[in-house]
């Protein structure tokens, strides 16, 4: 079947692209300093694909990441970089089959994982203006996890505010702020991990012993605007042409299949002007009539893939497969 004649929307990869991307950061990063992000793919076979690189630890986003990794016999060693609260589900990854580690903040997040039977935690430390707590607060809430009977691993800290910047200096300059407040976090906590960054700081920041990227897999036009950045686009999302205006097309992929949150997507069939919730609008390159398909390029990987059920593998335009996206919710 050729990509054009998938029901659509249709979320689709481009195999030679997703392959280049893989190998070249197991090239860059080999082996478990790379403790890839499954929050950008929820998938398990696209992890699969990760551990066979050598990357044989994961990050997760949700207890869903952690438990659908464990069952698929991918858990030797899985962080939930986000606080958890939730006693049903922190009990579950307590349970699992995998090694679990959990991010902690707070007298709170650190009693509730204690109580679930949770054994390794590490501390997340306020780097930039996402989850942490300030640095002075690291050492006690160490000292509390491991009177609750945990083991601290380490400290935690993402750069969030930097992985998007395009320029190089100055996302430079934002990760040294950033690893200067981690690092002193660490005097005071211990642990073997120094854990944290992203695709967009994977190869300048040199002070952590563990990379998080995950968007590398198959990245998206956010990223492109890093030029230092080696990885291709790899993820599409296909539409049909379901209306011919005088000056634009619309087409049938809007808000509901893909994450907008840093902007439009971007297709080589024409000018992306808005998008509806089913809906995207172009000013088409040529004349595209009512049954066309068109390419969206997604600006943010992440959110557009948690939409869809499954994604489809494409190779020189031929549909040779498809991954569940199984990962996905909570």
């Amino acid at each position: 079947m050729h990509v054009d004649e998938l029901p659509t929307p249709a979320l689709w990869a481009d195999l030679d692209a997703l392959d280049f991307n893989l190998e070249t950061m197991a090239e860059r990063i080999p082996g478990t300093r790379l403790r890839p992000h499954v929050k950008a793919h929820k998938m398990t076979e696209l992890a699969r694909r990760q551990a066979e690189l050598g990357h044989t630890g994961f990050t997760c986003a949700t207890a869903k990441e952690v438990l659908g990794l464990a069952a698929a016999g991918l858990g030797d060693d899985l962080l939930l970089a986000n606080e958890i609260v939730d006693p049903g589900r922190l009990r579950a990854m307590a349970e699992c089959e995998g090694r679990v580690t959990v991010a902690v903040d707070s007298p709170e997040t650190v009693d509730a994982a204690a109580a679930a039977g949770i054994g390794e935690v590490v501390v997340d430390i306020r780097v930039g203006f996402r989850c942490g707590c300030d640095v002075e607060d690291a050492g006690p809430l160490a000292d509390r996890a491991r009177a609750a009977g945990m083991t601290v691993r380490g400290v935690m800290g993402y750069e969030g505010h930097a992985m998007g910047v395009p320029d190089i200096d100055e996302r430079r300059d934002l990760v040294e702020g950033a690893m200067e407040r981690l690092t002193r976090a660490h005097e005071a906590v211990g642990g073997e991990l120094v854990t944290g960054g992203g695709t967009g700081t994977h190869a300048i920041n040199t002070h952590l012993n563990e990379i998080q990227a995950g968007s590398y897999v198959l990245m998206d036009t956010a990223y492109q605007k890093q030029e230092d950045l080696p990885f291709r686009q790899g993820l599409f999302l296909q539409a049909s042409v379901v209306s011919v205006a005088p000056k634009w097309v619309v087409c049938d992929a809007g808000l509901k299949a893909q994450g907008m949150d840093h902007g439009n997507p971007s297709s080589p069939d024409g000018e992306v002007m808005f998008c509806s919730d089913e809906h995207t609008n172009l000013r088409p390159h040529g004349d595209l009539r009512t049954g066309a398909r068109v390419t969206l390029v997604p600006a943010h990987i992440d959110p557009t893939i948690a939409k869809h059920p499954v994604l489809h593998l494409v190779r020189n335009g031929e549909v040779v497969g498809q991954w569940d996206i199984d990962l996905r919710h909570w």
